[in-house]
């Protein structure tokens, strides 16, 4: 039994001094010379970022309640109410119709499949 354990741990210690040459090898080599920079990335050409889609956020009071309005080209889309006892809920027009929906942040069962306007007409 003795001699079944040795053989284990000097067959392991081989493996393990085997595979840290071949990865000190592997990881040894030398550049190549000939190597050229990737160039850098230049920017958007103007007016192919449009300034107007950043969401504009207006922090209002109501009462004791916080009020966040979520805008996006002046459309409201969503509200974040944090009522005086500070837990938050969101209200979220989800289609664009005026139809305001409660999301809880910690609703998992929802999935909310990310929805945005690619054009209007």
């Amino acid at each position: 039994m003795r001699t079944n354990n040795l053989y284990f741990r000097s067959a392991s210690l081989a493996f393990l001094l085997t595979a840290s040459l071949l990865s000190f090898q592997a990881t040894a080599q030398e550049r190549p010379a000939n190597l050229i920079p990737i160039p850098a990335i230049p920017p958007p050409p103007p007016g192919m970022i449009a300034d107007d889609l950043e969401p504009q956020i207006t922090i209002t009071k109501r009462g004791n309640d916080q009020v966040e309005e979520h805008r996006v080209n002046g459309k409201l889309y969503m509200m974040k109410v944090t009522p005086n006892h500070g837990v938050p809920y969101y209200l979220v027009d989800e289609k664009g119709d005026g139809n305001w929906a409660p999301k809880d942040t910690a609703d998992a069962a929802h999935i909310r499949v990310p929805m945005w306007v690619i054009g209007t007409f």
